[in-house]
C-alpha cells in the first residue's frame, strides 16, 4: 500500500461519505482538535472520541494508511511542518532537491501548488464567499499578518474598486480596537493567516464572530486555527524550494474571488470603475494613453 498524499484533514474530507457513523464520530473529534486528537496512542485517541479502538483502526485504513502508526506519523509530520521556520524548510528542500536547475524545480512546485489549491476548493463554498464579498449590505474588513499583509492590501485595493464600504485594517494590532469599535452584525472579515499562525489574528477573528460577523479565511494547507471560527476557509498550497512559503496560489485564489465578486456586482461594478477612472483623470494621478 502506498502512502496517501495530502493532509489528513484533506483525506477525511475526501473519504467522509464512505465512513460509518462511529468512524465519522472519530473523524469529527479529530477535526475539532486537529491534529492534537490524533497525536495520542490509538487507545487514548479512541477513548477521547468515545469510540472503539477497532473503529479508529478501520477509519485510518479507509484514509489510505497501512495502520495507525503511519497515520500517527503523518499527523506528527504536519505538526512539525506547521511550526517550522525558514531554516528548517530550506533544509528539507536542500536534502531532497534533485539535480535539475532551481528554476525547473520552482516551476514544478508552483504548478503543483496551484493544482492542489484549486482542486480542493468546494465550488459552493467559493460561490458563497464571493457573494458575501460582493454584498454591500454590511461593511467588508480586510486584514493580513506579518507576511500576508501585502495580500490583504492587494485584496483591499481590488474590492474597494468593485464595491463600497471596504476597510483595510493596518498591520499593527494595537490599532485594531479602533476598527472593532465600528464592527457590527452583518459585516464581513476577510482574513489571511499562514504558518506561523498569529495569535492576534485568531483573537480578532473570534471577536468578529462574536459580534455576528461572517469570517472568510485564506490560509495554507495545514490550516490556521482561525478555521475553527471561520464561515468559509480556503486552503492554499504554499511549499516551494525555498526557506519561504509561496504566495502564488494564495494570490491566485484572491484574484479568482475578486473576479467572481466583480461578476456578482456587474454592472454596478462597471459604473464604479468608470467613476474611478474619471477621478484619476481629474486628479491627474493617472492618465489614459
Amino acid at each position: 500500500m502506498t502512502s496517501p498524499t495530502g493532509t489528513v484533514r484533506q483525506l477525511i474530507r475526501e473519504h467522509y461519505a464512505h465512513l460509518t457513523n462511529s468512524e465519522r464520530k472519530f473523524a469529527q473529534a479529530l477535526l475539532d482538535d486537529y491534529p492534537g486528537a490524533g497525536i495520542a496512542s490509538i487507545t487514548a485517541a479512541a477513548s477521547n472520541a468515545g469510540v472503539s479502538t477497532p473503529t479508529v483502526a478501520r477509519m485510518v485504513q479507509k484514509l489510505g494508511f497501512k495502520g495507525y502508526p503511519a497515520f500517527h506519523a503523518a499527523l506528527l509530520s504536519e505538526l512539525q511542518a506547521k511550526v517550522s521556520g525558514p531554516e528548517a524548510r530550506r533544509a528539507v528542500w536542500a536534502s531532497e532537491a534533485p539535480e535539475s536547475h532551481l528554476l525547473n524545480r520552482f516551476a514544478e512546485a508552483v504548478t503543483q501548488n496551484l493544482r492542489q489549491t484549486f482542486a480542493n476548493i468546494d465550488a459552493a463554498q467559493f460561490d458563497a464567499a464571493a457573494k458575501r464579498l460582493a454584498s454591500t449590505e454590511g461593511r467588508l474588513y480586510v486584514v493580513g499578518g506579518r507576511i500576508t499583509r501585502s495580500l490583504a492590501e492587494y485584496a483591499f485595493t481590488h474590492f474597494q474598486a468593485i464595491r463600497a464600504r471596504v476597510t483595510h485594517l493596518t498591520s499593527s494590532s494595537a490599532t485594531w480596537p479602533h476598527y472593532v469599535l465600528d464592527m457590527t452584525e452583518g459585516d464581513t472579515l476577510l482574513i489571511f493567516d499562514i504558518r506561523r499562525y498569529e495569535e492576534n489574528l485568531l483573537r480578532l477573528a473570534e471577536i468578529a464572530r462574536a459580534r455576528g460577523m461572517q469570517v472568510i479565511l485564506i490560509t495554507d494547507q495545514w490550516a490556521s486555527p482561525i478555521s475553527s471560527v471561520a464561515d468559509h476557509a480556503f486552503n492554499c498550497w504554499v511549499e516551494i524550494p525555498s526557506a519561504w512559503d509561496s504566495n502564488i496560489s494564495t494570490l491566485s485564489l484572491v484574484e479568482a474571488l475578486v473576479a467572481a465578486a466583480q461578476e456578482e456586482r456587474w454592472p454596478d461594478a462597471r459604473e464604479r470603475f468608470e467613476r474611478l477612472d474619471e477621478l484619476f483623470e481629474l486628479t491627474r494621478l493617472f492618465r489614459k494613453p
